[in-house]
């Protein structure tokens, strides 16, 4: 028999450099937008339709006024915000990488590099400043362009400095929603009432409070390790304030309703005090749990809440067109 052929061995194929690279690539470049637009925050986007209270609030039988400049205001309060996240999320890159879930967010976990998220930030703001001034010399209002400008300078002392402040960064959150109305009735030329700037302010110290009661009523101690100022906080007095806001704004609702509005509207506007004391009782009831839910996700994303606000629009919307 004649010999078989020795088998030669094969070798072993370096991979081809580069091989792997345009998928690693392709995901590199998928990911950097994806990191700047979850740092940008698009789920606290709806805080800027507070732009639409005054214009709404002021609809005279299904007329809204000035419902272009709040489109304007919106866009406005959207960018500002934006860069608020952005320079937050770098202060605060060392505490959150100790947090149990922001240790996620694409600055602290790396995905967006702190120089990215700065020069995005000072993009932001230009472009913020420069739409609010646009619309100054429009309309030969600069209420927007104040309120825009006030609302960065304080967001920007709070991620600094004044978050560490207990009670004075509760009104500086507050501040913020109070500040998109205002801006917002400012750019669709609508003056507000003093029950209407009484009400957003209300409402906006109960979040702001609400906000500080879960993170502590969820992390317990270390919550202060997180955020300094909950050392001077408890929950149950944080639990009292809420709850006493809640009647506060409920009283001043009331006198919005009955003294503010046209007398054909008043009935309506009464009964639209129902769905909104439901829904404050649903949102004491929500944020009473220990739970890691945003405040945010708990207005915007629980089924009763929404039903209680649909209820409400739908009302308020039938007192403007009655």
């Amino acid at each position: 028999m004649s010999a078989q052929p020795p088998v030669l061995p094969v070798p072993e194929l370096d991979p081809i450099p580069g091989a792997a690279g345009p998928t690693a690539a392709g995901a590199d470049r998928l990911g950097w937008p994806r990191a700047v637009l979850r740092t940008s925050r698009p789920r606290q986007w709806p805080k800027n339709l507070l732009v639409f209270a005054a214009p709404v609030a002021a609809a005279d039988r299904g007329r809204i006024v000035g419902l272009p400049g709040a489109l304007v205001a919106f866009g406005v309060f959207t960018m500002a915000s934006c860069a608020v996240y952005f320079v937050n999320d770098v202060v605060d890159a060392d505490r959150d990488r100790r947090h149990p879930t922001k240790c996620n967010r694409p600055v602290a976990s790396g995905a967006l590099a702190e120089r990215h998220a700065l020069a995005l930030a000072v993009a932001c703001v230009l472009l913020a400043e420069a739409i609010g001034a646009g619309l100054a010399s429009a309309t030969a209002s600069a209420g927007l362009a104040f309120c825009v400008t006030g609302y960065l300078a304080l967001s920007f002392l709070y991620s600094v400095t004044l978050k560490h402040l207990p009670i004075l960064e509760l009104t500086m959150v507050a501040s913020g929603f109070v500040l998109r109305a205002i801006g917002g009735a400012a750019a669709a030329r609508v003056a507000p009432s003093g029950w209407f700037v009484l009400v957003c302010s209300l409402g906006a110290l109960l979040v702001a409070i609400s906000k500080r009661y879960t993170e502590l009523s969820t992390l317990g101690p270390a919550a202060a390790g997180h955020r300094p100022c909950l050392r001077r906080y408890t929950p149950s007095g944080l639990r009292l304030a809420q709850r006493a806001l809640s009647v506060a704004m409920i009283a001043g609702y009331l006198g919005w309703a009955l003294l503010n509005g046209s007398s054909w509207a008043v009935g309506w506007h009464l009964i639209t005090v129902l769905p909104l004391a439901v829904a404050l009782l649903r949102f004491d009831r929500l944020t009473g749990r220990a739970t890691t839910a945003r405040v945010e996700d708990l207005i915007t994303r629980d089924g009763p809440m929404l039903a209680c606000e649909l209820v409400w629009l739908v009302l308020f919307v039938t007192a403007g067109t009655a």
